[in-house]
């Protein structure tokens, strides 16, 4: 075999087993996304820093990113799963929900727990002292979200019935009205929420998610999308690792980022970030995804969910599709 032959063969094995990037425009690679929209929250630390530093545009020349934010993770995963996003961030609880809704996604990658991102608050004044308390009172929290696993595991912990309690089903904006003027007893919420309301209000931590959730959290994107464009997740996949190194060595100008995207103070975006450990993104492995199906089972277990789910079932496996068409393109 020529030096050239052999050096092109070389080249395409190299892009079938995943070891190049995506290079728009190069012959043996598959077209660019003609759009990639991003569903994102205030608390998606590595998606923020891609969009504030314009990474993802510069990666993808020819496609048109667009950068859609939601308040928590359900609608997101419902904006997903009606065709309105490719790609997005979501807690431990939505996508649970999402699946056994029969929704079509698939989760792609995972950060590190952060179980000190969540909490279960009560006011300063609330004679609520342990988890035991919330028995007949009243509790805030997005439902179908991380926070709704944060109470399902404390109040377990605590030895109640889910019916010991009355769930008020609000979106975290919603919820922190109701707290603050005492429409509810006690609001379970994740960052950078619970930080805002911490400096705030300086209100009292019942308990956060140590040892009892640990606030997983984790990309997802269309199914269709992983089957047309799996090299395009992989680059999205890494360029967030490489936004997470970057929070970790530019702590100040990463703050900066967020705090002038959110609007958020920059001492709420430091105590937020100050809990969360470093993120790289990575495939789910099989701890985390026997992790993740034990929330599933626990929804199911109190009847949340309509069915159970196998969490396994649509944990993307990303390479042989697009791995096999390219090795058939060098023979």
């Amino acid at each position: 075999m020529s030096f050239h032959r052999h050096a092109l063969f070389a080249g395409v094995l190299a892009l079938a087993t995943g070891l190049l990037g995506f290079a728009p425009g190069a012959h043996s690679q598959p077209a660019a996304p003609k759009e990639i929209r991003i569903g994102f929250q205030k608390s998606a630390v590595n998606l923020v820093i891609l969009k504030q530093q314009g990474a993802l545009e510069k990666r993808f020349p020819d496609s048109k990113v667009s950068w859609i934010e939601f308040p928590a993770g359900p609608q997101l995963l419902e904006a997903l799963a009606v065709g309105s996003l490719e790609i997005g961030l979501t807690g431990d609880s939505p996508p649970v929900f999402a699946q056994a809704a029969g929704k079509d996604l698939r989760y792609v990658g995972a950060e590190p727990p952060k179980p000190q991102s969540s909490a279960i608050l009560v006011k300063p004044d609330s004679p609520l002292r342990t988890l035991a308390d919330l028995k007949g009172r009243k509790v805030a929290f997005q439902k179908g979200s991380s926070a709704h696993y944060l109470v399902v595991r404390a109040l377990a912990q605590a030895g109640l019935q889910w019916s010991d309690i009355t769930p008020i089903y609000l979106p975290p904006s919603d919820a922190r009205a109701a707290f603050e003027r005492g429409s509810v007893d006690a609001w379970a919420i994740w960052d950078p929420y619970y930080a805002a309301t911490e400096l705030d209000i300086q209100p009292r931590v019942l308990s956060n998610g140590v040892g009892l959730s640990g606030n997983n959290s984790f990309y997802l994107a269309s199914t269709a999308f992983t089957q047309n464009h799996p090299q395009a997740v992989q680059v999205l996949l890494d360029e967030l690792t490489r936004a997470d190194a970057y929070v970790q060595s530019h702590r100040k100008e990463s703050a900066q980022f967020i705090a002038d995207f959110s609007g958020l103070s920059l001492a709420t975006v430091h105590l937020f970030i100050s809990r969360r450990p470093p993120s790289p993104v990575k495939p789910l492995s099989p701890a985390l995804v026997a992790d993740q199906q034990r929330v599933a089972d626990a929804f199911q277990q109190l009847g949340l969910i309509p069915k159970p789910v196998a969490v396994a079932e649509i944990v993307w496996q990303p390479g042989a599709p697009g791995a096999a068409r390219l090795a058939n393109a060098a023979r």
